[in-house]
């Protein structure tokens, strides 16, 4: 594992615990079509002891999925966490509390689940998509991203046609896409040539896949 933590020490958040995240550096980016971003850098405290366990203890798997007319390998290793199962550390479960307090008056309910997915190097990836099999296909609701590790960048782009953004996710960041987003807009994490070891945790409501 190539990836360095943090040579600083954990974040700072003013006057609040080390132990709970805050929202007071979060900006919200407003996309088109009722769709928006929510953006705040070095947003997990812990961070190097969240990767490290992630990294060691989630037991990862590789999937093959079909393509066409052939079966190819996903280019990630994956693992969900579902309602009610123990979170791999202790800081994402003070995470998933926080961010469903905070968010619980636009989005009416808690964040139950936890996707996660580990990009080895710059040759894993994730294809263009929206999560849109559950209730996202239909309705407005949030997925809120953790990233772990060496920086990626996630493009979005309109499922209409048009710009995409591209918005670069280091280490401890929070990423969270709410409104429409899954439903107008699609995501991805391109390949690159060079990266070290990355780790995605996906927050996510009830039946929102």
């Amino acid at each position: 594992m190539d990836f360095q933590g943090s040579l600083f020490g954990a974040p700072s958040f003013g006057t609040a615990s080390v132990d709970a995240p805050t929202f007071d550096r979060v900006v919200r980016r407003e996309l088109t079509r009722g769709a928006w971003v929510d953006i705040c850098p070095a947003w997990l405290p812990e961070a190097d002891d969240v990767f490290a366990a992630m990294v060691q203890d989630v037991p990862w798997r590789a999937e093959r999925r079909q393509m066409y007319d052939r079966e190819v390998a996903v280019p990630r290793l994956l693992h969900t966490y579902g309602v009610g199962e123990p979170l791999p550390h202790p800081a994402l479960a003070r995470a998933r509390g926080a961010l469903s307090a905070h968010y619980r008056p636009e989005l009416g309910e808690p964040f139950v689940t936890a996707g996660c997915c580990y990009y080895r190097d710059g040759r894993d990836s994730v294809a263009w998509h929206g999560d849109t099999i559950g209730r996202g296909k239909t309705q407005d609701t949030m997925v809120a991203i953790v990233s772990l590790g060496d920086p990626r960048r996630l493009a979005l782009r309109p499922r209409i046609g048009g710009p995409s953004i591209s918005i670069e996710m280091g280490h401890g960041d929070l990423l969270v896409m709410g409104g429409s987003c899954q439903r107008t807009w699609e995501h991805a994490v391109p390949k690159v040539a060079h990266a070290g070891p990355r780790v995605s945790v996906q927050f996510r409501p009830l039946n929102v896949f």
